[in-house]
């Protein structure tokens, strides 16, 4: 038994999100993507957090499920109450912007929460996503201070414009940012542009859990990222659904010894398909790949100022060690799907995907409508995405939707896709099909990939 969860989001009272995100919709994407755990997103905003009182009952501690399933799903899918916060303020004679990730344990805590940020002068109808005055350090002490079982996570953690270790307003540790509170950070969430293998290289995070969300802006976004909970210990693969809770999820995070639950594995884009995965600059049409950054210098050569430096070169400025292969494990499941260790497998590892609708839409020679229309008749008559992604056998996917279908998931397991890598705000661009990636090649799959190795 697993759960897979993907516990950052926004609803429809955040910008630049859908108007379709709300609870319903979100319940009901999940389900087609077998996601049994999400995110409420956006609770310090006053209406979106109306709907979340009105339309949410607790079923077990810190866990919610809607009082009515969306018509067309059937699916079991449940709710932890999270939010995130920016957070943009001056620290050490530079602006910074760093957006985290807020659990809360229960509706209560949540008010308490709201009430004092409204103290501060926060205007929560602006956004559901708030910006706030206060300090990273200042946020967490006050949330701490009003309940010692919320929980901090720092988001996306190295987009270059907001986040912990971000090129262009972060810091260089967690310790810079949070001080004497950094005990209290447990977990760092990947972001789309970076993966684990280059957060195990951070000195910072060697005792930290790396989990994965997806930071959905609307429905077919959820679960593009996710964090999948296992049983802690052979005594507990019998346990209910339902028979876990809020603490279980934190505990796990914590990697509390004895728990009910641990982190087994996280779900995660190819992190150069991340929009900030190379340095470069969008309007002047310029990308730069590390090897270019160190060599061409930080300075576009077309407009003459800075480049934005990607997530990569971010990695590299401050990693301990600069991961190889051999610092590495790539084993394969009977399903064929690759998950990737540490060498010393003390880290959690992960696996790679290309969302369902992309690769249909790639099998489909590039039609969005009969790649929606191939996902919806799939995702209702045959398996969930994550099923057919990660579990359903080749076999039993060419006889629901043909071969060349069986090829591309085969493709994405074995991780043979290459991605033309993302820079400045420009999303790369995923080729399942092509070159030298197919199944049964000789050359491994990560040599296909522009990345740190």
């Amino acid at each position: 038994m697993q759960i897979i969860a993907d516990l950052h989001l926004h609803s429809k009272y955040s910008r630049a999100v859908s108007q379709r995100m709300d609870l319903a919709e979100i319940a009901r994407w999940a389900g087609k993507k077998g996601i049994l755990l999400m995110a409420t997103g956006d609770w310090t905003h006053p209406l979106w957090f109306r709907e979340i009182t009105q339309n949410l009952i607790e079923v077990a501690p810190g866990i919610f499920s809607l009082k009515k399933k969306p018509f067309d799903s059937d699916a079991e899918v449940y709710f932890l109450l999270s939010v995130e916060i920016s957070s943009i303020y001056s620290q050490g004679d530079k602006q910074r912007r760093v957006h985290n990730l807020i659990f809360s344990p229960s509706i209560k805590t949540c008010e308490k929460i709201v009430k004092a940020l409204e103290e501060k002068g926060a205007n929560l109808l602006a956004d559901g996503r708030p910006i706030l005055g206060i300090s990273s350090k200042n946020l967490l002490e006050m949330v701490l201070s009003i309940d010692e079982k919320a929980f901090f996570i720092p988001c996306h953690v190295w987009t270059p414009w907001f986040s912990l270790y971000g090129s262009k307003s972060g810091f260089d540790s967690i310790e810079e940012c949070f001080g004497e509170m950094s005990k209290h950070i447990y977990a760092v969430e990947t972001g789309l542009s970076s993966d684990p293998i280059m957060n195990w290289q951070i000195d910072d995070l060697k005792n930290r859990s790396i989990v994965s969300f997806s930071d959905a802006h609307s429905g077919p976004k959820i679960g593009r990222e996710a964090t999948v909970f296992v049983p802690n210990t052979i005594s507990n693969f019998k346990f209910q659904i339902l028979n876990f809770s809020y603490g279980d999820i934190t505990d796990a995070i914590k990697q509390k010894p004895g728990g009910k639950l641990k982190i087994g594995y996280t779900i995660e884009f190819f992190p150069e398909e991340g929009k900030y995965h190379w340095s470069g600059h969008r309007n002047c049409n310029l990308r730069y790949s590390p090897a270019e950054v160190k060599k061409n210098g930080i300075i576009c050569p077309v407009c003459k100022k800075p480049l934005t430096i990607g997530v990569e070169n971010r990695v590299i400025q401050l990693s301990e060690k600069i991961y190889d292969h051999s610092d590495l494990k790539f084993l394969e499941n009977k399903s064929g799907l690759v998950f990737v260790y540490d060498k010393e497998q003390r880290r959690k590892p992960f696996v790679s995907i290309v969302q369902l609708i992309e690769t249909l839409t790639e099998v489909n020679n590039g039609s969005p409508t009969r790649a929606l229309a191939d996902y919806e008749r799939l995702t209702s008559e045959f398996a969930p995405e994550f099923d057919i992604l990660l579990k359903q056998p080749l076999e039993q996917i060419e006889s629901h939707a043909g071969q060349k279908l069986r090829q591309a998931i085969e493709i994405i397991r074995k991780r043979r896709v290459f991605v033309d890598p993302g820079y400045d705000g420009v999303f790369g661009k995923v080729k399942i099909f092509g070159g030298n990636n197919q199944p049964g090649e000789e050359k491994l799959p990560e040599e296909k990939q522009p990345t740190l190795f």
